[in-house]
């Protein structure tokens, strides 16, 4: 079974991110970058699901500029087999990128294509479900639990009255929450290896995909700072506060 997963470029979970002066954009001089951590767990399930014996390739994608092979490195390092980047300048739209992975996957041909649910940039937890609906492929979103079980793919996700568990037909596309799994960390001698790894570069012509913008970016601005809290002597001061400032009673 051939595993394609899905990585993404962002800032580290770890950094302030801050805005520019001129409020045009995210500063990005100088910030450590790593993969989105979504898409850590979509690359430590694909590897899981090959050490079991399940999967038999990893490839690992990621559309962007020549930086973000940086990140597919990464991926190879945890253990996939092979990397795929489509060369875009910018930042694509989700649309933009579900129909680069649309040709990815035609060209690819996997049974089973893992995502992270959402960025930690962007936010927009759209990928997943817009590649679902342009390749055709049945979707379990959100999965907290993957199984293999006679040519189909169960996948228990989280909902609002509880956990549910469907069935689906391979191929098939996931996307993962945060309790799917804990990401490894990749290995010195892992590192070494994944540099020799393939790496092929393809450009959105290929795979017969015109990259077109529909959002602009207006303005960047940190959220205002938050006043100092203060200590009350009693409940009741506490309610006066609650009622009379906080207006929340």
């Amino acid at each position: 079974m051939k595993v394609l997963v899905a990585v993404k470029r962002v800032v580290d979970y770890n950094v302030k991110v801050r805005a520019k002066a001129d409020g045009s954009d995210v500063d990005l001089n100088n910030v450590k970058m790593s993969i989105n951590p979504f898409c850590e767990i979509a690359v430590e399930e694909a590897v899981r699901l090959k050490e079991a014996g399940t999967a038999t390739e990893i490839v690992a994608v990621s559309v962007g500029e020549k930086s973000c092979q940086e990140q597919i490195r990464t991926a190879l390092a945890l253990g996939a087999d092979r990397g795929i980047q489509v060369e875009v300048e910018g930042s694509p739209e989700p649309l933009v990128i579900a129909k680069l992975l649309k040709g990815i996957v035609e060209k690819e041909a996997p049974d089973l294509v893992i995502l992270g649910k959402q960025s930690i940039d962007g936010d927009n937890n759209q990928t997943g479900q817009m590649l679902g609906a342009l390749a055709g492929m049945p979707q379990g979103t959100f999965a907290s639990e993957i199984k293999v079980e006679d040519g189909k793919l169960a996948v228990t996700r989280e909902v609002d009255g509880g956990m549910q568990t469907i069935s689906l037909n391979l191929p098939a596309i996931v996307t993962t929450d945060l309790r799917l799994n804990e990401p490894r960390y990749a290995s010195l001698p892992n590192i070494m290896k994944a540099k020799k790894k393939q790496l092929d570069v393809l450009t959105p012509a290929e795979l017969g995909v015109e990259v077109t913008s529909h959002l602009s970016l207006v303005k960047v601005e940190p959220p205002p700072e938050r006043s100092a809290g203060i200590k009350v002597e009693s409940v009741e001061q506490l309610v006066d506060k609650l009622k009379n400032e906080a207006k929340v009673i």
